[in-house]
């Protein structure tokens, strides 16, 4: 377990969090003990390496093949129906 001055964070909370520390939607204290964890872990560095190198693929592939207008139409009514705010 690697301890900051205020949170206290498990191999096992880092990476359940992995992938809301990736699209930086955590609390900045939240932020800052990840990534102090992952500077000193590793044991969970090579996941978060792993989970950053598939949404950097997915986002390079995302803006060479965008979807066709489609099927992002029909994704996003479904995520309005789903009540999502889009």
């Amino acid at each position: 377990m690697y301890l900051t001055e205020t949170v206290a964070m498990d191999c096992y909370d880092v990476v359940r969090q992995l992938w809301d520390f990736l699209d930086g939607e955590l609390t900045d204290e939240s932020m800052d003990a990840i990534r102090a964890h992952l500077a000193q872990c590793r044991q969970c560095y090579p996941q978060f390496d792993f989970e950053r190198t598939f949404l950097d693929a997915l986002a390079a592939t995302r803006r060479e093949h965008p979807a066709p207008n489609m099927v992002r139409r029909k994704v996003l009514a479904k995520l309005r129906t789903a009540g999502l705010d889009v």
